[in-house]
């Protein structure tokens, strides 16, 4: 065992810088042998690292190879199986539990025992050794203190200890100096015992010779202590006089720390005075200007709104802690309030005197625009107010109660003024709509100014009587059977139409420069953030018109935008209620004025709410145009209900229904009015809405006329209601162009088909049986063998009908198909012509049913095709 140890030590350990310390011939429990070795090492540099090493031979040769190894630190359990027995099993509990047999018991115990001394002078942790023999741990117990893990002598646990190269030299020098040393190992220990004891005795010798020399030594080394003693004399000495040295630099040092203070002190006092007198200081020439300035000059307003812009910094100075404590501090900041409330009180005071000012000015200029229909400007007084603009920023935010009360006064004292402007002119624009003094009482005016009646019942009055005019100017055109157009021609309507964009005109940009001043004076933001909220009013049909929702909050609560837009409501509260009174006349004036005010209000609320969706105009305008909206919606309704009311004459033909005709009348003037309009999709829903009116009564009127035939008032007024959709070229109607013309088409068909069984009565009739014959199941060439129908009475019905007697009744025919059709429309000719054609069709079916039914008869009718033709043609241009 111990040359394999010494080979394990060189082969395998020695070069890692390891030593071997125990080792153990094992092999696994329970399997096929197959022997291998644990080995106890110690690297040999610190710190000393433990291990447990698995070695087994090579398979290909007779060396051996590391093949695992186990830090010592990692074993929990050594179990020895049994404490008493002799046992070589033993199991070491790592990540897991290895079972080992030894090859003896003996070598079991000292590997455990080898365990058991490197785990106490090594790790000092806490490994269970289980059925292990106390004994053998006592045996590895050390003796003293002194043979503690820490200092005990490193050979009471090695049993073995290599060579070095040195050692083993000398060992071969004292070796090959005695020839004996092999053979006799007594020999040689006692010869080498005998030179150890000479050795011993030579150096005694030299230690005794050496004495002098000590003596010698010792007395140098007394002299040493006393130069030592004074020396620690001298630096005792020294040490007392720089402890009275240290003293005075403590006290300097003390005093200096002094001085600094008082200068840090000083410079921070310094700093503060300097801040306070930088900030806190207002100019005497600006605290002049804050109490005697000029706010009438802008030289004086300029002076004063940089004075009351330091003034405000001053005021506004954040003070450091503590500077609120200081008596000049809190008599400059009451210094400061008392110019502020002063400065405040004037400027208020002095814009107020101009607001006034403003209203007796402006109300001078109102005589030289009581004519013309213009608005008076503003601009010169608010250019002279923006002078102030930054004094009132400075006012909102020191003294917004000041403020808030210049609001008010402003609102107050502007909305009378622009109610008298804004009144006088919407006169104007009445008594430009009416014309002479004689219409303008005609339509509810009174007196020089032109102003309308308040009474509403007289505008009801006026209302009944011109829908009842209409109805009855409907009646008396069936009468006449004529045409006619709306009481108003084109000029006067191209009339209102200007005068009402002139009113929208002048009221958008006023409104806008108001608005944008408010803006700039009262320093209130025009931000689209919040725009405004559409809400849907309802038509008169129960559609639906977006309009702006005029709610509000309080003044105190809402954003400035909301405040600027309660400033202009307040201020032109008149317009809205103005704009619909005017409304409501030119709706009695002429109902198709609904129509230019839709068109010309539509884009001016577009345009309103592009440039800004929650403003004043957008607002009042959105809800001006609900009313418009309602009037066109009325107009309509009114036209239809028209159509409906329609009496017919017993005693003279109908001709084209006056609803018809004003039909073209309202489309072909919406058409010229909505080209290129924004609110199109109304006309169009309001299109769909008459022709269906259109169409329902036409038929109701055709099938109540007793003097004109139903199919004759079905095919003029539907060619009538055709030409004019072919003309307009209405888009969402060509559905209903193309049902008028297939009207139009089947009535012209029926009436002709109708009108033609007259002339050749007797022939029908006789045809008409040859048909039912046929239709029973007779053969055609049989048909002539019936009584009823043989050729003598063949030739006896022809007979009846000679070429004089037809022209006869063709000319009769002309006559009366003349006095069906009205003159307007010009359908004669083409009744005519369609009723040539239908007779040459019946001409040649008579023929085909005489070569059918009785071929070879040589029957054949009196007259040819030409000589239908003929007929007609002379039947025509006689009449």
């Amino acid at each position: 065992m111990t040359a394999i140890k010494h080979a394990l030590q060189r082969d395998i350990f020695t070069p890692n810088d390891e030593r071997l310390l125990s080792i153990v011939n094992v092999c696994k429990a329970g399997k096929k042998k197959k022997n291998c070795f644990l080995c106890a090492t110690v690297t040999t540099e610190r710190p000393v690292q433990v291990k447990v090493v698995k070695v087994k031979k090579s398979d290909k040769g007779d060396f051996y190879k590391r093949q695992i190894a186990w830090a010592l630190r990692d074993l929990a359990v050594v179990d020895a199986k049994d404490a008493i027995k002799e046992n070589p099993e033993f199991d070491l509990h790592f990540e897991k539990v290895y079972k080992w047999v030894a090859s003896s018991t003996a070598e079991k115990n000292a590997f455990i025992s080898c365990i058991w001394k490197l785990n106490q002078r090594y790790l000092r942790k806490k490994i269970d050794f289980v059925n292990v023999s106390s004994q053998l741990l006592e045996e590895s117990v050390p003796s003293g203190e002194n043979q503690s893990v820490t200092g005990g002598d490193e050979e009471s646990v090695d049993e073995y200890q290599e060579l070095n190269a040195r050692e083993e030299q000398d060992i071969e020098i004292m070796m090959e100096g005695c020839e004996y040393a092999i053979s006799n190992a007594e020999a040689f220990a006692e010869k080498l015992s005998r030179e150890l004891q000479v050795l011993d005795g030579a150096n005694i010798q030299s230690i005794m010779a050496s004495e002098k020399q000590v003596n010698t030594l010792m007395k140098l080394l007394d002299e040493a202590l006393k130069e030592v003693d004074q020396i620690e004399l001298k630096l005792s000495s020294y040490e007392e006089m720089l402890q009275s040295v240290k003293e005075q630099m403590d006290q300097i040092s003390e005093s200096n720390h002094l001085i600094h203070l008082s200068n840090t002190n000083n410079v921070k006092l310094l700093s503060e005075i300097e801040f306070l007198v930088n900030h806190m200081d207002l100019a005497k020439g600006h605290i002049k200007a804050l109490q005697e300035g000029d706010l009438a000059s802008s030289r004086g307003i300029e002076a004063c709104t940089n004075a009351a812009d330091a003034l405000l910094q001053c005021m506004n100075v954040a003070l450091r802690p503590g500077h609120d404590k200081l008596l000049a501090v809190k008599q400059q900041q009451q210094r400061f309030s008392d110019l502020r409330e002063h400065f405040a009180r004037r400027l208020a005071s002095h814009l107020n005197n101009v607001f006034v000012q403003q209203g007796h000015d402006q109300s001078s200029t109102l005589a030289q625009h009581s004519v013309e229909l213009t608005l008076p400007n503003h601009h010169p007084f608010h250019r002279d107010l923006l002078r102030y603009a930054k004094l009132m920023e400075w006012l909102k935010s020191t003294d917004y109660g000041k403020y808030e009360g210049l609001t008010k006064n402003y609102m107050d004292y502007l909305s009378r003024l622009y109610e008298r402007e804004i009144k006088d002119f919407f006169e104007v624009a009445k008594i430009k709509m009416t014309g002479t003094t004689k219409e303008s009482k005609k339509f509810g005016l009174h007196g020089s100014s032109g102003k309308l009646t308040g009474s509403t019942s007289s505008l009801n009055k006026l209302s009944v009587q011109s829908s009842g005019n209409r109805r009855s100017q409907s009646s008396s055109l069936l009468d006449m059977g004529n045409m006619s157009t709306s009481d108003l021609d084109v000029a006067d309507r191209t009339k209102f139409d200007k005068i009402f964009e002139q009113v929208l005109s002048e009221l958008e940009p006023l409104c806008l420069a108001e608005q944008d001043f408010i803006s700039k004076f009262f320093k209130l933001q025009q931000h689209p953030s919040m725009p405004g909220t559409m809400t849907e009013a309802e038509d008169m049909d129960g559609g639906t018109v977006s309009r702006q929702s005029n709610s509000g909050t309080s003044l105190s609560a809402s954003s400035e935008k909301d405040m600027i837009r309660q400033m202009m409501t307040k201020i032109f509260r008149c317009i809205e209620p103005e704009l619909n009174n005017l409304i409501a006349l030119g709706d009695k004036i002429d109902s198709f004025n609904s129509l230019y005010m839709l068109v010309k209000m539509s884009h001016h609320v577009w345009t309103a709410q592009n440039v800004d969706p929650a403003s004043f105009l957008s607002t009042t305008l959105g809800n001006v145009l609900v009313t418009v909206k309602r009037n066109f919606d009325k107009c309509i309704s009114n036209q239809i209900r028209q159509m409906e009311e329609v009496k017919i004459s017993k005693k003279s033909k109908v001709g084209i229904l006056p609803f018809v005709a004003e039909f073209e009348e309202f489309a072909g003037l919406a058409e010229s009015i909505f080209k290129n309009a924004e609110r199109r999709g109304d006309l169009d829903k309001a299109y769909t809405k008459l022709i269906r009116g259109v169409f329902v009564n036409v038929e109701k009127v055709a099938n109540e006329s007793q003097k004109t035939p139903r199919d004759v008032v079905m095919m003029e007024n539907f060619h009538h209601i055709f030409a004019t959709l072919s003309r307009l070229k209405i888009s969402c109607l060509e559905a209903e162009k193309k049902e008028a013309k297939q009207k139009y088409t089947d009535h012209l068909q029926s009436y002709v088909i109708y009108s033609l069984g007259q002339p050749l009565e007797k022939l029908n009739h006789f045809f008409e049986g040859v048909e039912a014959r046929v239709a029973q199941g007779i053969r055609e060439e049989e048909v002539s063998y019936q009584l009823a129908f043989n050729k003598q009475e063949l030739r006896k019905v022809i007979k009846e009908y000679p070429g004089k007697e037809v022209k006869k009744g063709l000319d009769n025919l002309y006559k009366k198909v003349d006095k069906h059709l009205c003159e307007e429309e010009n359908l004669l000719q083409v009744v005519w012509h369609s009723m040539q054609d239908e007779f040459i069709r019946q001409y040649k079916h008579f023929e085909g049913l005489i070569a059918r039914c009785y071929p070879g008869s040589g029957v054949t009718m009196e007259f040819t095709i030409q000589d239908i033709l003929d007929y007609c043609s002379s039947i025509a241009q006689s009449h």
